[in-house]
């Protein structure tokens, strides 16, 4: 997916998401809400010393900041490498502004660090 193709949301859209999303944030929040509504992403989850391991994730769409958002990841194609969790959709969504917050530094479509200790259940 190429972030440069991605059309904002209108204001009206965005405004709901407002009051999760904090400073600069912001900027990113219609495009990350546009990404939200497709409800899939493919990307490579950066590893240290090693290849890139590929991955997709895929995403119930939410109505409201407060919905619950089911996202499911797969890595490497493996079914043997899926993980799922849900939280609220503005949460969801404040981990797609770092995701693209990410690309625009490092030119890599990866999650950050407390994405995936969410996902892996870490600091439970």
């Amino acid at each position: 997916m190429s972030f440069e193709n991605l059309q904002p949301v209108n204001q009206q859209q965005a405004s709901v998401y407002m009051p999760y999303i904090q400073g600069t944030k912001r900027n990113f929040l219609p495009y990350a809400i546009s990404l939200y509504q497709k409800g899939v992403l493919e990307g490579h989850r950066k590893i240290e010393a090693g290849e890139n391991v590929p991955f997709v994730i895929s995403w119930n769409v939410a109505t409201l900041p407060s919905d619950l958002t089911r996202c499911r990841v797969q890595f490497d194609g493996n079914a043997d490498l899926s993980y799922e969790m849900m939280m609220a959709s503005f949460e969801f969504i404040s981990f797609l502004i770092e995701l693209m917050e990410n690309y625009k530094r490092y030119k890599i479509t990866d999650f950050s660090q407390s994405f995936y200790r969410k996902l892996l259940r870490i600091d439970e």
